[in-house]
This record gives structure tokens, sequence and C-alpha cells, in this order.
């Protein structure tokens, strides 16, 4: 076997090495993807069909709140276009109210009500999800600044 048939098939092996570890690692990374949608895009169906974990962010709609049990609480999230219910069980943060930015994660159940397995409140006054902000921004609702 000659130099150069030697280099060919140690520079083919590297590259299928090197296509194989990408592979792997893109398939390992498919499954901790979480994407965030608006009430809006639950409420329309634009989430994942699949029973996989995803993001809602919005507001804790206004008289929503209620307390069910020790440590279980229902609400709803809206971007005040549609409101989508929420159910959480454990510690919430301290900065979580009505009327502020939330960000939930967990899945959408049969009945449609959004089973949240963490809760994310906002960490000051000017902190809103990107999708959310647009979303009152286009319905003429946004009162912050830029």
């Amino acid at each position: 076997m000659t130099r150069k048939r030697q280099r060919m098939i140690f520079v083919l092996s590297g590259l299928g090495a090197l296509g194989l570890a990408t592979g792997l690692t893109l398939f390992a990374l498919r499954d901790n993807l979480v994407f965030f949608y608006s009430p809006t895009q639950v409420v329309l169906r634009e989430m994942p069909v699949e029973n996989r974990n995803f993001r809602i962010g919005g507001l804790v709609e206004a008289g929503s709140l209620e307390r069910v049990g020790a440590d279980t609480i229902r609400f709803a999230v809206t971007d005040t276009a549609n409101a989508v219910r929420v159910t959480y069980t454990g510690l919430v943060p301290n900065l979580f109210k009505e009327g502020q930015g939330v960000v939930a994660e967990g899945r959408l159940g049969t009945d449609g009500v959004f089973v949240a397995s963490s809760i994310l409140a906002k960490h000051d006054e000017t902190y809103m999800p990107k999708e959310v902000m647009d979303a009152l921004k286009a319905q003429g609702n946004w009162k912050g600044g830029d």
C-alpha cells in the first residue's frame, strides 16, 4: 500500500469518526431543547404535537391565582390576547404574583391545562421575554420602554 493511499484512508477514517461524533452529539442534545411559546401560540396549537416539555411565558392574569393545598397553585398565563391555565406543585419564587411576568416550563395536559415542572419569575421590573414583549407591542398594550 502506498503512502498516498494510507494517508487517504487515515483522512477518510478521521472524517467518518468526526461525522459520527457530531451525529451522536446532536441526537443527545435533541431531547434537551426546550422551546418558548406565548399563550396565543399554545391556544392556536403552534407548539410541539409530541409529548415534550416547552416553556410558556407572559403575565400572571389578575384574579386567576388560587392556592390548592399546601404547595399547589393554579393560575393563568396571558399575553392579553389569550390565556392558558397552569397548575404547579412546589415552591414558587418570592417575586411570583398576579400581574407580573412569569415563565413556566412543563407539558400541556390532555385537558388543555399546562402542568408546570418549574416556575421562573421576573428578576427586576424590566424583565419580560422578548416574544411576550413583541406580542404586547403588536396589540398596543405595551407600557414599558424598549
